[in-house]
């Protein structure tokens, strides 16, 4: 195997654990993923989600009509244009994510903890690399 593809896997097989670490299994990855953005960076149009989240519009709208349904989003008018709404995630959705992220860290943490003050330094320089590979 090349370097690439060692690494490709290891980190698919990280993501895929920590992904499964949720508070509820019922919320798809994408929708996860909209929730956390929202709670993250606040409310934003249907637009500035889909964009922000790297998915179309069409998908995005199918993606938020169940975090609506199930009471994690709310949405309400855009203060400068009445054709738009502003998503915002609820109460519940924000206690979701917040129990999602303390189960992934309550996974990971004793893991890192069990490593040697050298591996876990370098994870740190990796993890740098990793955000810069991730970058556009």
């Amino acid at each position: 195997m090349t370097d690439a593809t060692d690494l490709r896997i290891a980190v698919n097989r990280l993501s895929r654990t920590l992904r499964a670490q949720k508070a509820d299994a019922a919320v798809t990855d994408a929708q996860f993923s909209a929730l956390a953005r929202l709670h993250r960076d606040g409310a934003m149009t249907l637009a500035e989600l889909s964009r922000q989240d790297g998915v179309t519009p069409p998908s995005m709208t199918r993606t938020v009509a169940v975090l609506i349904e199930r009471g994690l989003v709310s949405k309400s008018g855009h203060d400068d244009d009445r054709r738009k709404v502003v998503l915002c995630a609820t109460p519940t959705g924000a206690a979701l994510v917040e129990e999602t992220r303390r189960r992934r860290d309550g996974w990971l943490t004793p893991r890192l903890a069990a490593l040697t003050p050298a591996e876990r330094a370098t994870l740190a320089d990796a993890t740098e690399i990793m955000r810069r590979l991730a970058q556009p």
